[in-house]
């Protein structure tokens, strides 16, 4: 990787959705080689997929809760297979530190915030514990 290839990934990461002409004009070189690049990256797995970034709050989701989890280590992995299975669950990473799993999670209220996390993640095999915070304002 190169200067042009993290600034093709900067631009991608601001909008998933520039045109390679855009890009190429604005790194000076020809649409073929922002092609080239971009599809090596793909190939490397540098770029893993391309997403859209959606504001919970415009669906109705009034609850964005990031939850921390401790788990017992041998349910380490089913756990968070099982907790990536739940619609709600918009994000799931391994981690180091208070928390062996970490979870963005998307509820309509703390009602069901309630519910889901009594109902459905509580009753994860493996789950001990269970810290969640409701996360007020993304800013980046």
């Amino acid at each position: 990787m190169d200067e042009k290839d993290l600034k093709i990934l900067k631009i991608l990461e601001d909008n998933a959705r520039t045109p390679f002409n855009r890009i190429a004009k604005e790194l000076n070189i020809s649409e073929g080689t922002v092609r080239k690049r971009v599809l090596k990256m793909e190939n490397e797995g540098v770029i893993r997929r391309y997403a859209v970034d959606i504001d919970p709050k415009k669906l109705g989701y009034k609850t964005i809760v990031l939850l921390g989890m401790d788990v017992e280590p041998k349910h380490f992995l089913s756990a968070a297979r099982e907790l990536s299975k739940l619609e709600c669950v918009k994000w799931v990473y391994t981690s180091t530190g208070d928390h062996s799993i970490m979870a963005e999670i998307w509820a309509e209220s703390t009602a069901e915030l309630d519910r889901i996390i009594s109902e459905k993640i509580s009753k994860i095999e493996g789950v001990n514990d269970l810290c969640p915070t409701i996360l007020m304002e993304r800013i980046k």
